[in-house]
């Protein structure tokens, strides 16, 4: 299992900075003042977009927000993007996010993610693990329009919800499954 997970880290690394200049964007913020302009901006255009978002945003502990991933894959590929941890108006951290991957899959998207915790096991979690892999740990409900029309406020349970936007490319579908997220010094 360690070989295959190095191959896809190998695979990841190889194929995220050839993406980047595909794609049109950078998946790397560079300092922390770009994170914090790219993250505030992109929180903005998934409130305008995602009014359920908006109203999540009140009652989170903390949000995770990568405002911007680049990924690309041939068979094998990868994921890449920085982002912050914001806890009300405050950045309590700076972190990556990098995917590995490998299946039937062509081609190259940017988008970015935002991951809403919502209780204090799931902020924890973040702050105690060495990374925190999607999928492990706290449960991650991936919230599209037919999931967003049927919760509530009243409804949540999960300990985090994402949200995917802003996606711009060519490949057909996403996930952020295989991801592991950890803490960064920019």
């Amino acid at each position: 299992m360690k070989i295959l997970q190095r191959l896809m880290l190998a695979t990841a690394l190889a194929v995220v900075p050839v993406t980047a200049i595909t794609v049109g964007g950078s998946a790397y913020a560079g300092t922390p003042a770009d994170l914090n302009r790219d993250s505030s901006a992109a929180l903005t255009r998934l409130y305008q977009t995602n009014p359920f978002a908006a109203s999540l945003a009140h009652r989170a502990k903390a949000i995770l927000i990568f405002p911007n991933i680049v990924k690309a894959g041939l068979i094998f590929g990868g994921a890449y993007g920085e982002g912050e941890l914001l806890q009300g108006s405050r950045v309590d951290g700076y972190y990556n996010s990098l995917t590995g991957s490998w299946g039937l899959q062509a081609g190259a998207q940017s988008y970015g993610y935002a991951v809403f915790l919502m209780n204090d096991r799931a902020l924890r979690y973040i702050h105690r693990s060495d990374g925190w892999e999607i999928g492990v740990g706290p449960t991650v409900v991936v919230v599209n329009e037919g999931i967003a029309k049927n919760l509530s406020t009243s409804t949540l349970k999960d300990d985090a919800y994402a949200f995917i936007f802003n996606q711009q490319g060519l490949m057909a579908g996403i996930s952020i499954e295989g991801t592991k997220i950890s803490h960064i010094h920019p």
